[in-house]
């Protein structure tokens, strides 16, 4: 009887040590992007990751910063700057905050010779279709043109990626409606420059509801 009874409270003691341990679970890996905006839980949610929340502080000069699609060799813009007209604050609040469809592509340039050149690890925008980003595509991005800085209150309507290595890009969540999406791609020599330059690409894409949309962003390079 008092070797059943030890036996019956090894067993009951196993299993409460067993009970207190938790097994062992692998943890997500996160990886920091080189400039820091974005963490990765895995190569298939890398984008999941990269929208932009109000609170983060991304810096979106560069914007205007890129080459124009009028000369993209070497653009001698006037020192004066464009003004931007006032922040439709009205227009702006109108736009949906949250959404369910999905915008992705790959960005890419095509060198004199035919062949793509791939805007790896390169930061993406989704720009609403406004009166205040119609002024931007149009003196911007068209003309050429230098601007004064855009009001603060834009940073909140974008959304933001970042392609991967091969230069596939993916905006998930994205709201209903009309966008301008931008990118750059750094090109040297195949491009016909002596040094890499970094080329500034814009395009228009509309996405409803839980739509799945694909769209390259790229441009032909012309001599």
């Amino acid at each position: 009887m008092l070797k059943v009874s030890k036996i019956v409270l090894f067993v009951v003691f196993s299993f409460i040590l067993i009970g207190c341990v938790d097994p062992e679970v692998p943890l997500p890996q996160h990886s920091n992007s080189s400039n820091g905006n974005f963490i990765s839980n895995s190569l298939n949610d890398w984008a999941t990751q990269t929208n932009v929340e109000e609170e983060e502080n991304i810096d979106i000069s560069d914007i205007d910063q890129e080459l124009s699609e009028t000369d993209m060799t070497t653009l001698e813009n006037s020192s004066q700057k464009v003004e931007r007209i006032p922040f439709p604050a009205k227009e702006y609040a109108r736009l949906p905050r949250s959404g369910k469809g999905t915008i992705e592509g790959d960005v890419y340039l095509v060198d004199v010779y035919g062949d793509k050149v791939y805007g790896k690890n390169t930061r993406l925008y989704l720009n609403p279709i406004t009166s205040y980003s119609n002024q931007w595509y149009k003196e911007s991005y068209i003309k050429g043109q230098k601007m004064t800085e855009p009001d603060s209150r834009l940073f909140n309507y974008l959304r933001f990626t970042a392609s991967d290595g091969t230069g596939h890009f993916a905006f998930y969540g994205v709201p209903s409606g009309s966008y301008y999406l931008i990118g750059t791609v750094s090109c040297g020599v195949e491009c016909g420059y002596e040094s890499p330059k970094n080329i500034r690409v814009a395009t228009k894409v509309t996405v409803k509801g839980n739509q799945v949309v694909h769209k390259d962003l790229y441009r032909q390079i012309s001599q």
